[in-house]
């Protein structure tokens, strides 16, 4: 019985564990949401920069938008976070957007360690509980 109620403890962790990972999961993915609309939006600078005027889709709300024409593109706002945007040239909210990216990076690399060592906590957690039963088993088989 000792070994039932420490195979039902490990049991108990193990899901803990998992649960842990799958909210370190969707930190990561939102983290690389963020990226990828980081690189958009510097990928959308190159494209914009030096030209005097743009054709674009703006968006007026519930996923409508309305074909407008973008002028004085050398102006951007930039959100530098907690609801605050600045006016920067072109090169300036690059610089912005650099520090973002890496401080994102800087925050998945440490998601994917988090995650690499909650997974490395479930195997070993695993690898006991399997133990455990086959010990188990193996004394039932004995019994009978």
């Amino acid at each position: 019985m000792e070994d039932q109620q420490r195979l039902n403890n490990l049991l108990s962790e193990i899901n803990v564990y998992r649960q842990q990972a799958e909210l370190i999961q969707q930190q990561v993915e939102l983290i690389q949401a963020s990226i990828s609309e980081v690189d958009a939006l510097s990928n959308t600078l190159d494209d914009i920069e030096g030209k005097d005027s743009i054709e674009a889709f703006v968006p007026v709300g519930a996923g409508s938008f309305v074909k407008g024409e973008l002028k004085n593109t050398d102006e951007i706002i930039v959100s530098i976070g907690s609801g605050i945007a600045v006016k920067k040239d072109a090169d300036g909210a690059r610089e912005i957007l650099s520090r973002q990216k890496e401080e994102l990076q800087d925050s998945l690399d440490k998601m994917l360690a988090n995650l690499q060592q909650v997974t490395d906590v479930v195997g070993n957690l695993s690898a006991q509980a399997e133990q455990l039963t086959a010990a188990a088993q193996g004394n039932m088989t004995q019994m009978s």
